[in-house]
């Protein structure tokens, strides 16, 4: 390597969202290990320790060299999605970057020694302001990548031009709905965005659905936040040198080539780096996965149980990640939990959302007495996904969830909230179908018709257990296998993609080369 080479660096930062976070610690590690070079991955006080467990995920014994060009910083304190310390601490970070200076993480006092000015930077697509932050700090000499966290199909709700299918400049949308009728700017956006009419949605990949169908659960979203951030994101992906998307090109390649063939138009790149996950079975993988919950030893016990018992693939695993959470109708959760149990299958729920609250007293006992389930509030979701016991998970349908499912060869049973969920709910059901989705626990915007079959959903706590009944049955049958079968060789695909020659291989590849 030449010394050039050597002394690149890249500026990485997620907002404080895990699924935002996670896969972005994933490529870091990647990228140290394809090149010599340096990544600054900047943080949050609530995620620092989170994100040092999960980059020790990724460096065996022997890849100290490599783990050692990562340094964590910490920007200080957050909430999901947004932080104005944050913002404000990235801003001055940029400033000591460009020009070379040592940094200190706000966390740990650690002064971090000076390192060269970065090539490049890769930040959320919501970082609206860090990303004018770097570019007016170097002067555009720094190339900034927008990182799209999500299903790459979820970008035609709210950032592709119009000319691809997408909502377009949605600040100048809405400047002209509140001139036009007086509504506060603010509400102009919700009202664009965020308030289904009925409209009928045409996007890549997908058989047509209508918007009421992107809210299926009444989920009280900070709509406030959103407002501020949505209108900014055409404008601020429109000035980025490219896009990085997190999603593996065998997934959803519809949405990916149209999503590249918008950026191409305009001089900008597209880049695929999905899937981001450490190597399974690794020792460092699932030793250090293992420190991020309490109950790991229970957790291999009673999997290393079921497999004992009930055999392989005979577990329901049961998660809406780490913020979702049924949390306006807890009682259809608890009316699935029944018939899960009714059934005699094995399971684990996670309730890692700070909306779960304490589990009823009602059902802990129902758990306890039933003696082959466990909930936690938090799981090594890999872990659990790659054990022979277990056979179905139950996602809301966030993107990481569903490329770890696949990953490890796991058919879904999809419960979604909104944002890319129901977008993944439907890829997953009624497209490749490796997967079912439950309808009658929708709520809310959720309760109208699909489009696609003029279904209406009754709701009832009934209903939601005569389908999770049916649901189940046909997961654990001939249908399911079918499933498994087609979910297998999904997975197989995705082991291509960062095989040399494999998509997303090629894409880092070029970025590396570019920078």
């Amino acid at each position: 390597m030449s010394s050039t080479h050597a002394e690149k660096h890249v500026v990485a930062l997620a907002y404080q969202a895990w699924g935002h976070t996670r896969p972005l610690v994933q490529l870091s590690a990647r990228l140290v290990k394809m090149r010599s070079l340096h990544v600054t991955f900047f943080t949050t006080n609530a995620f620092f320790d989170k994100v040092l467990v999960e980059l020790a995920r990724s460096f065996e014994l022997g890849e100290e060299a490599y783990a050692s060009r990562v340094r964590v910083i910490s920007l200080g304190e957050s909430v999901l999605l947004s932080g104005e310390a944050v913002d404000e601490g990235f801003r001055r970070a940029c400033v000591k970057l460009v020009a070379g200076q040592e940094l200190q993480c706000v966390k740990t006092g650690k002064v971090h020694a000076a390192l060269p000015p970065p090539r490049a930077a890769i930040i959320d697509f919501f970082a609206v302001n860090p990303i004018a932050a770097i570019k007016e700090a170097s002067k555009n000499s720094v190339k900034v990548y927008a990182w799209y966290s999500a299903m790459t199909t979820s970008a035609f709700t709210h950032i592709v031009s119009d000319e691809y299918g997408g909502p377009g400049n949605i600040r100048l949308k809405a400047e002209a709905v509140a001139k036009q009728t007086g509504k506060p700017f603010t509400e102009a956006v919700v009202d664009l965005l965020f308030v289904p009419k009925g409209r009928v949605l045409d996007i890549p990949g997908l058989p047509p659905l209508s918007d009421y169908e992107m809210a299926p659960q009444d989920f009280p979203m900070p709509v406030e936040v959103m407002a501020q951030l949505f209108p900014r994101l055409y404008e601020t992906i429109e000035v980025c040198d490219g896009v990085f998307f997190i999603s593996p090109a065998s997934y959803e390649p519809e949405a990916l080539e149209t999503c590249k063939t918008w950026l191409r138009k305009t001089g900008r790149s597209g880049y695929v780096c999905g899937p981001l996950l450490p190597q399974p079975h690794g020792l460092a993988a699932e030793s250090n996965e293992k420190k991020q919950s309490q109950q790991s030893a229970e957790i291999v016990e009673l999997l290393d149980a079921t497999l004992k018992t009930s055999g392989e693939k005979s577990l329901l695993y049961i998660s809406f990640g780490s913020f979702f959470w049924p949390a306006k109708s807890p009682e259809k959760l608890w009316a699935f939990l029944d018939v899960v149990m009714e059934l005699n299958i094995p399971f684990i729920l996670s309730m890692a959302s700070p909306l779960a609250g304490p589990l009823p007293d009602e059902i802990s006992t129902k758990v306890k007495a039933y003696g082959k389930g466990l909930v936690s509030p938090w799981t090594p979701q890999q872990l659990i996904l790659e054990h022979p016991a277990t056979g179905w998970f139950v996602t809301h349908g966030g993107h990481n969830s569903v490329v770890e499912s696949i990953s490890a060869g796991v058919p879904m049973i999809a419960w979604p909230f909104n944002a890319d969920q129901p977008l993944n709910a439907l890829r997953i059901s009624e497209v490749l179908k490796i997967g079912y989705e439950l309808i009658e626990v929708r709520t809310g915007h959720g309760t109208h018709p699909l489009h696609r079959n003029g279904r209406k959903p009754v709701c009832t706590i009934e209903a939601v257990k005569a389908e999770a009944k049916a649901v189940l049955t046909r997961a654990f049958d001939e249908d399911g296998a079918k499933k498994r079968e087609r979910v297998l060789a999904l997975t197989r695909a995705f082991e291509q993609e960062w095989a040399e020659g494999g998509a997303s291989w090629k894409d880092v590849n070029a970025f590396l080369d570019s920078i």
